[in-house]
């Protein structure tokens, strides 16, 4: 076929090379309230993520002096090809959404020193708008964002003393289909995939979480070290989509974190200012 790629007969939609990402983008502030807000986009999957800055922490931390970051997570009824019920008409969340958001949460934290915190809870919302494989690691590729953007709000307000963030957080899928290893797939490939891993990692290429199943066959040690790589070299390119987003906002946050190190200026006494008087 003419412009896609063929391995073991197994053809990418697009024409989608074995280690492209699907088109990504990123929109800062896709939220008028929240104070830091993203709305994602992997392929046709589509994320919104917002961080809400709440002026409490769980009960386990009161009079700790340090902040909290949690996490949830949700599908609208017709993210997926038919209408879903809505998880709070069933009186609790389902045992995937309920693993996803301590995912998205577990993975957020590590990026974030709730020691640097005030006493406040980030909470995080990722809400799948639309659904084409890979929502777990959008929404937390788009929440990092949009806890970037909260954190810069607070400092830029004067609600924190010093910078909490780590280091960066993003995430995606890869898996073996037809014994082809695939970057970021997309439904029609998880729901096929031999293999299925979700990686979440850091932008140094230092790992945070991984998730793995043998669906249709077991798989080597090579195969495993093999997309291991296809996640990271991902992850890296989704790094410099984030920093691209924050860039302007991440300047602010520089400028004046810069002017705290630098201090107020030293006191001149009244000759260096106006010069000694002329004798009389």
């Amino acid at each position: 076929m003419t412009g896609a790629e063929r391995s073991a007969g197994f053809v990418r939609s697009g024409g989608r090379s074995a280690s492209a990402l699907r088109p990504v983008s990123i929109e800062l502030d896709a939220m008028k309230f929240a104070e830091g807000s993203a709305l994602v986009a992997c392929g046709d999957t589509r994320v919104l993520c917002s961080a809400s800055v709440e002026r409490r922490v769980p009960p386990f931390l009161v009079g700790k002096g340090q902040g909290w970051l949690t996490a949830e997570y949700a599908m609208l009824p017709r993210a997926t090809l038919t209408r879903s019920r809505r998880e709070v008409s069933r009186g609790r969340p389902s045992g995937r959404t309920s693993e996803i958001q301590r995912l998205i949460g577990r993975s957020l934290r590590s990026a974030v020193n709730l020691r640097k915190l005030p006493e406040v809870t980030i909470a995080v919302d990722c809400d799948v708008i639309q659904a084409d494989g890979g929502t777990r690691t959008a929404s937390i590729t788009g929440a990092w964002v949009a806890v970037v953007a909260a954190l810069a709000r607070m400092l830029l307000e004067g609600d924190l003393k010093a910078w909490p963030l780590v280091h960066s957080v993003a995430a995606v899928s890869v898996g073996i289909c037809e014994d082809e290893l695939l970057l970021d797939l997309e439904y029609v490939e998880d729901r096929d995939a031999d293999v299925d891993l979700n990686v979440v990692a850091t932008g140094g290429g230092s790992l945070i979480e991984v998730q793995g199943t043998a669906e249709g066959r077991v798989f080597t040690r090579p195969e495993f070290d093999g997309l291991l790589d296809l996640a990271l070299a991902g992850i890296a390119d989704l790094k410099e989509l984030q920093e691209s987003t924050l860039a302007e906002r991440l300047a602010e946050v520089d400028e004046v974190l810069d002017r705290r190190r630098r201090g107020p200026a030293a006191t001149r006494d009244e000759a260096s200012l106006w010069g000694r008087p002329p004798r009389g």
